[in-house]
């Protein structure tokens, strides 16, 4: 795939946005909804090594819109060519692609804009183009889209002054599915599971902005209110308890998780790690205080507290570890 040299500048992409804004209404942008506080958020729970297994397992447990005749968009972790966790394993999105197409979508596309490696060198290292032959889906590289393929996005009382700019492919799509990885992020968004996964969406020139921001983890969950997706696949069968996003100490915690409310999925994350033993950027906090989750919460992308969350599992040892995740949770 050519990566596209050209680099527009923050005014060139705004000016870019004019145009689309114009035709905004025609655009199948899903409208947040604040989350019911009475509303109880179901995560299917798998323990497995088998990454084939978890997500066949996952969509088996997890009743989510169906997909058939829909255009999916698949967003993966793909900041860098990383081995899993650093990046979404192969298996992982081969599987998933596999199960969509099978259940009768009418397209499925992945897309993402990695940094700070190329996002072109990233999908080559990672050999996406052949799969995406060999499996029939259209691979996207965000970093090549065009000024008006970039949506001006300014949610009321948000901690990017100017508001921020959101892929137009995700808005438009008709059916969103993120698959994330589990782990923790030693530059400052202490972790990135399924709330940071939305960084990919956003232009790499206003990378700078939120990264030099204090409110870098506030600002990290209000790019969701851009987009709602309907299911969220989380690949745990290796995870960073310190380190990360592209390297560090990992773990084994064999599981994965799916669900369509991102604070209970990442909450539930965050219980992993501190199961596990995480660094104290993890260890030290409540899980909803975490400014993340805390700001998602306030903003009705998610659940409010650990009792709106209802595990699924498939199996014994799956419901034993659910039930240790769950004393975790409700200690905070």
């Amino acid at each position: 795939m050519k990566q596209n040299r050209s680099t527009l500048n923050r005014r060139d992409f705004i000016k870019g946005t004019v145009v689309g804004l114009a035709g905004l209404s025609a655009v199948n942008i899903r409208s947040r909804a604040s989350f019911n506080s009475t509303k109880t958020a179901k995560i299917a729970l798998v323990k497995t090594s088998d990454r084939v297994a978890g997500v066949n397992e996952c969509l088996k447990l997890f009743s989510y819109q169906p997909v058939r005749d829909k255009n999916v968009y698949i967003k993966p972790n793909l900041n860098t060519a990383d081995p899993a966790p650093g990046s979404t394993h192969n298996d992982t999105l081969r599987q998933l692609v596999k199960a969509i197409h099978d259940q009768g979508a009418a397209k499925v596309s992945v897309g993402d804009r990695s940094g700070p490696q190329p996002t072109a060198e990233v999908l080559e290292t990672k050999e996406l183009p052949a799969m995406a032959e060999e499996l029939d889906f259209e691979l996207m590289n965000f970093s090549e889209l065009s000024a008006q393929h970039w949506v001006l996005q300014h949610p009321k009382e948000s901690h990017w002054p100017d508001g921020f700019l959101f892929a137009r492919p995700v808005l438009e799509s008709g059916y969103t599915i993120s698959t994330c990885c589990l782990k923790t992020h030693q530059y400052g968004g202490v972790f990135t599971m399924s709330l940071k996964l939305s960084v990919g969406l956003l232009p790499r020139t206003q990378m700078r902005e939120l990264h030099n921001s204090p409110d870098m983890r506030k600002m990290i969950a209000e790019i969701n209110t851009a987009y709602q997706p309907q299911l969220i696949v989380m690949d745990g069968i290796e995870v960073f308890v310190d380190g990360g996003p592209m390297e560090g100490t990992r773990r084994k915690a064999d599981l994965f998780l799916a669900g369509d409310d991102r604070v209970a999925i990442d909450a539930v994350g965050l219980a992993v790690l501190k199961e596990l033993g995480a660094n104290e950027a993890i260890m030290g906090r409540k899980i909803f205080a975490q400014e993340q989750i805390q700001r998602a919460a306030e903003l009705g992308l998610g659940v409010q507290s650990s009792e709106q969350i209802e595990f699924v599992t498939p199996d014994r040892a799956s419901k034993l570890y659910s039930d240790k995740i769950r004393t975790i949770l409700d200690k905070g």
